[in-house]
């Protein structure tokens, strides 16, 4: 048995697409082709930078590669890492050793399918080095069989025989190559069968893709809100590409700094590809590596590093978005290459608080929304005409209304100048359409622009979860089903973890009274955010509608433990003692009635409690109020579970004509 395994006998080196027959015996000239070194199944070429396994490519980062390859030239020894900053990382190189070290192993123990905790390859000392475990071999491509000498001491008049006699060589040559293929490629051997089927099975194509959260490279933490930007960035960038699916943020950022193999994520979010990477900023400068991965085969199809001004990082945005469809062949509209084509530079004052208003807003908290319309007021007063900054200003105001943090009388008119700037600067602009179309269906109850701003919105982002969403909700309220299902499912398709958009389909399908499939759905969006109020309150009425009261009262506690409003909670556990479920939701909205007398309070949150008890008159004097006051939800009266003891009341069908719900 020869020293890498192969049998005695006539062996078989690919070269390029030249297959050459090397007689057992014969030394081969010096090596043509660079080293190679193989551990477990797993090759690294060393000099072209190139990790294989059964013969399939795998994505590696030119660092990440570089730790390989000091670690495995020294198996079993501990390489410091001093030795690795020295040999990797120059006094010069750009950004933090300590972070690009750590994220460069992640990346490797990532490809190699390791982990730190239990290490079948690299074995971390602590603050000290890495150790190679795993036993490496050496290998050696061999000469062509030109450059083979004959050995040392054969009698010439051999040599001169064999050189008279090249046909009959030929033919046992050529017998042997074949039988030793057949051999390899039936056993596959050293993954020949998936080296040689490479060039003749069709690659899936990539009609799907992931952009994970770039990594924050800078060494400090308070730059994270710029590699979340950018990844937004790049999100939104490549989801005005019609012909390819790009996930949403929600549904990525829980893979934020996760070690998780890019297969599985890809799997978990049913994609084809997955882009990951990493931001630098050093003072005016931001650099941008990102690679694309095929995660079908867990192969690398390119990689680029971008270093570009601070100004021109929308550019570089558009740069990369390009250079992904390409990579993919993905055929860009005229108008999709004119988008592209048209970028400027942005002030980077302007362009950074926007990045920080984005961060705070995803949070949605009243003490964050207020955080994000300083940074997006910031915005414009470093640049006047930065139209992403009004559409940021405009989201602000619209979940202030929408979401009972103030009278919708109040946020919703904000929201619409703002949206109305943002378009005026950039009707290209699909988030500044989106807005208004919820403006224009949830305040305005004009269904006609409503409908017409979601279409136009999607038209330039067809991968905005958010403006399919708002579409689906727009098109079940008006009860027409057909036209929601495919909507939702690709809702759902867009952004499949995010647990708002598992809650609100859970919702629909209350609508539709399809109330066991609704249960189902809640309960997933609760085990991914126990605390989210409105997956309880779907539960409720799910729970309600199917005559499981003690369940539904159980969900409506859990409701407004979420809001931690602990006084109703008080009173549906009194009034639940005292009388059961509707003497639970009249003493809940009793306390919240009294409450609006010297406050804020939806009058659909006080209105729904009493229907629930069985007080209509009560229950419709304050949805009248609501109306009065203009409450989004009133879109959802023709379908929703709350009212259905009052749909017989003619001041019911009277208030659905004024929301414009009925002729």
């Amino acid at each position: 048995m020869h020293q890498d395994g192969t049998p005695p006998c006539n062996r078989i080196c690919l070269k390029g697409l030249h297959l050459v027959a090397v007689k057992d015996g014969a030394m081969p000239a010096p090596a043509q082709l660079p080293p190679r070194m193989s551990f477990r199944g797993f090759e690294v070429n060393l000099t072209s930078g190139e990790l294989h396994k059964d013969g399939l490519k795998l994505a590696l980062p030119p660092m990440a590669f570089g730790v390989l390859k000091a670690l495995i030239e020294r198996p079993g020894e501990v390489v410091t890492r001093e030795e690795l900053r020295a040999r990797l990382w120059a006094a010069e190189s750009f950004g933090e050793f300590d972070d690009s070290l750590n994220h460069a192993v992640n990346k490797l123990r990532r490809a190699l399918g390791d982990s730190a905790e239990h290490p079948q390859f690299i074995e971390t000392l602590p603050r000290f080095g890495y150790r190679f475990v795993a036993a490496v071999k050496m290998e050696s491509e061999p000469a062509p069989a030109a450059e083979v000498a004959t050995p040392a001491g054969a009698p010439a008049a051999e040599g001169a025989a064999r050189a008279g006699a090249p046909w009959k060589q030929m033919a046992v040559a050529a017998a042997v190559l074949l039988g030793t293929l057949a051999l390899l490629i039936s056993a596959n051997i050293a993954g020949m069968r998936n080296l040689l089927l490479r060039y003749t099975v069709p690659v899936p194509r990539i009609e799907s893709i992931a952009v994970i959260p770039l990594a924050n490279l800078s060494g400090d933490p308070q730059q994270e809100y710029l590699a979340d930007g950018i990844t937004d960035a790049l999100i939104t960038d490549l989801g005005q590409i019609r012909a390819l699916l790009v996930v949403s943020r929600q549904s990525v950022v829980r893979y934020k700094g996760s070690n998780k193999p890019l297969r599985e994520i890809a799997r978990e979010l049913g994609v084809d590809g997955v882009i990951e990477g990493t931001v630098q900023r050093s003072g005016d400068r931001v650099r941008i590596t990102v690679q694309l991965i095929r995660a079908a085969t867990d192969t690398h199809v390119w990689a680029e590093s971008y270093d570009r001004e601070f100004r021109d990082v929308l550019t570089l945005q558009s740069e990369v978005a390009r250079a992904v469809a390409r990579e993919i062949k993905v055929t860009l509209s005229p108008e999709e290459s004119a988008r592209f084509a048209h970028t400027f530079p942005v002030n980077p004052e302007a362009f950074e608080a926007y990045l920080k208003g984005q961060f705070h807003w995803y949070r949605l908290s009243p003490k964050h929304l207020d955080r994000a319309l300083g940074y997006f007021q910031l915005a414009l007063e470093k640049d006047p005409n930065y139209a992403p900054a009004y559409a940021g200003i405009a989201n602000v105001w619209l979940v202030r209304g929408d979401s009972g943090f103030m009278p919708p009388m109040e946020g919703f008119p904000k929201a619409r100048a703002a949206a109305l700037k943002a378009l005026e600067l950039d009707e290209t602009l699909a988030e500044g359409h989106i807005a208004l179309g919820d403006i224009a269906a949830l305040y305005d109850r004009n269904w006609a622009v409503g409908e017409r701003e979601f279409r136009r919105g999607i038209e330039l982002n067809p991968n905005s979860a958010d403006g399919h969403f708002m579409y689906a909700d727009y098109l079940i309220s008006m009860q027409r089903s057909k036209e929601w299902a495919p909507e939702m499912r690709r809702v759902l398709a867009l952004d499949p973890l995010n647990p708002f958009f598992q809650c609100f389909y859970g919702w629909h399908l209350v609508y539709l009274k399809r109330y066991d499939e609704a249960i189902t759905q809640m309960r997933k969006a609760v085990a991914a955010e126990p605390g989210f109020s409105s997956a309880h309150m779907g539960l409720w009425g799910a729970f309600y509608k199917k005559g499981m009261y003690e369940e539904a009262l159980a969900e409506a506690d859990l409701f407004y433990a979420a809001l931690n409003d602990h006084d109703v909670e008080d009173a549906l556990r009194r009034g639940q003692a005292e009388g059961g479920y509707r003497r639970a939701m009249h003493n809940g909205a009793e306390v919240l009635a009294r409450r609006a007398r010297q406050s804020y309070v939806p009058g659909v949150r006080i209105a729904r409690l009493y229907a629930h008890a069985g007080e209509k008159d009560q229950a419709i004097g304050w949805l009248q109020k609501a109306n009065e006051q203009r409450e989004p939800v009133l879109i959802h009266h023709n379908v929703a579970w709350d009212w259905d003891a009052l749909r017989g009341d003619s001041r019911f069908q009277d208030l659905l004509r004024r929301v414009g719900l009925t002729p």
